[in-house]
């Protein structure tokens, strides 16, 4: 991401960037890319709106940022989450349909998984996303192997996250009240095959 001011940032400067990219993240986590807005993130920031056009050469710019800090964001909830010794099962769901479904429920795994998807038609965050598809998945081969007892091959992490992302995206479409319900059955259901 290239910011359109070039030159060293003033401390000022860099907490008025670093609060244009909080307000990304949060209106992307809460509304998606539709969300994303110079004018609704200058507001969400308390930030004049030129703010946005000064930090960021573009909107995709400012798209990218929200979306890696949002991204960095859930991964570190869920290691903190591994690393306190919870439940590896309640880690693995908070991985694929995100740490936000544990309170948010059906809301937060539809946003999510929109999110998901609409990334495919944004290709300016394709590296961003494979980036981050190596951290998800480490994180996810660990407790993987925390809940079965071995370490799983990229193989089967790949069949067990296809299998849910299935189940989850059925239970999306049915409007299903509990897709983490639905998503624990496929995971403990998937890992008898594994």
């Amino acid at each position: 991401m290239r910011v359109a001011a070039p030159g060293k940032q003033t401390e000022k400067g860099e907490r008025r960037r670093a609060q244009l990219v909080a307000a990304a993240a949060d209106l992307l986590a809460e509304g998606g890319f539709e969300a994303i807005r110079h004018r609704a993130v200058a507001e969400r920031a308390g930030v004049p709106l030129a703010a946005t056009t000064y930090y960021f050469s573009s909107l995709e710019d400012l798209v990218g940022a929200g979306l890696e800090k949002l991204g960095r964001e859930e991964l570190a909830a869920v290691r903190a989450s591994l690393d306190a010794g919870e439940d590896p099962e309640g880690v693995v769901l908070d991985l694929i349909l995100g740490p936000r479904s544990r309170t948010e429920g059906l809301d937060a795994v539809q946003r999510r998984f929109e999110r998901l998807i609409g990334s495919g038609r944004r290709p300016f965050l394709a590296g961003l996303l494979r980036g981050q598809r190596v951290d998800f998945d480490a994180l996810l081969d660990e407790a993987l192997a925390r809940m079965v007892g071995r370490v799983p091959d990229a193989g089967e992490v790949r069949r067990v996250t296809a299998l849910v992302d299935g189940v989850v995206i059925n239970a999306l479409i049915e409007a299903d009240p509990d897709p983490r319900g639905i998503a624990r059955e496929a995971l403990r259901d998937a890992l008898t095959v594994v």
